[in-house]
């Protein structure tokens, strides 16, 4: 199934996608869709819920985001790029949750930006805690996958000094959604074709068969060092073409807008401003 949250920021409601694209409120059966409702979703039919009306705004898929884990460095295409050396071990930094937007919300570049940038990514969803989960077991703990934006200021990010927390953690610089689809639909989160556009220009390609370390390896490893609670996001990494490793660099500016698709995830478009 595909759920989301919609409506205004801060006052977002469940729902669920029906067969047509129709928004169904889901309201009436969970309060929201965070924390351990995630671990037991429900399972409805979308046709016995109101319809919602109109064209509302779609806000982040998961509320109430204790951690957003990101990975690094994690597809043998973008280290190239980059002219890094593959890790070892999945490079983890975090990002702030206080960057977490809808998918269709506008990215605000911060006050002195200079190297804003893009990385469409494979969001995963925790639902069940997990914690010292072997890599076989991982998988049992996915709520669902999304589409992840990992908007960067990379003069934030490695030329300030301290950890690249700094370029990544800035408002609105965490688009996810629109929906969280359940692993029933994902058949493989290993072979999921990913895409980034910008201004209709084709920057990223790649399938997420280029990780570095899976989906179950990233979950496990976290595992072992953190205790993983439903709600939390991780963002497994990007494939190549972000603006910084093209010759000469391509950063964003003002009246930019990124399209992002990921297979079976749907679909993000984000217009930029100056903040």
């Amino acid at each position: 199934m595909k759920f989301l949250r919609y409506g205004d920021i801060g006052s977002e409601k469940p729902g669920v996608l029906d067969a047509d694209g129709g928004i169904r409120d889901l309201s009436g059966v969970v309060d929201d869709l965070s924390g351990d409702v995630l671990g037991a979703l429900p399972d409805v039919d979308p046709t016995t819920l109101p319809l919602v009306e109109g064209s509302p705004r779609i806000g982040a898929p998961v509320g109430h985001v204790g951690k957003f884990l990101c990975i690094g460095l994690n597809y043998s295409d973008h280290a190239a790029e980059a002219g890094m050396d593959l890790p070892k071990e999945p490079i983890l930094f975090m990002k702030a949750t206080s960057a977490i937007v809808g998918p269709n919300d506008p990215v605000y570049l911060p006050r002195g930006s200079q190297k804003g940038d893009w990385e469409v990514e494979l969001g995963v969803v925790i639902g069940k805690t997990a914690k010292y989960v072997s890599e076989a077991e991982a998988l049992d703990h996915v709520a669902g996958y999304c589409i992840a934006n990992d908007v960067s200021e990379r003069a934030f990010q490695t030329e300030r000094g301290g950890q690249w927390t700094k370029g990544k953690s800035c408002d609105g610089f965490g688009p996810i959604g629109p929906w969280l689809v359940t692993p029933d639909e994902v058949k493989d989160p290993q072979n999921l074709d990913l895409s980034l556009n910008l201004n209709g220009a084709r920057m990223q390609t790649g399938n997420t068969q280029s990780m570095v370390f899976s989906v179950a390896h990233i979950i496990a490893y976290l595992s072992q060092m953190m205790t993983l609670h439903p709600g939390d996001v991780i963002a497994t990494g990007t494939p190549p073409g972000v603006g910084m490793g093209m010759k000469p660099p391509v950063y964003l500016k003002a009246g930019d807008v990124m399209d992002l698709e990921i297979e079976g995830l749907g679909h993000q478009r984000q217009e930029v401003f100056a903040d």
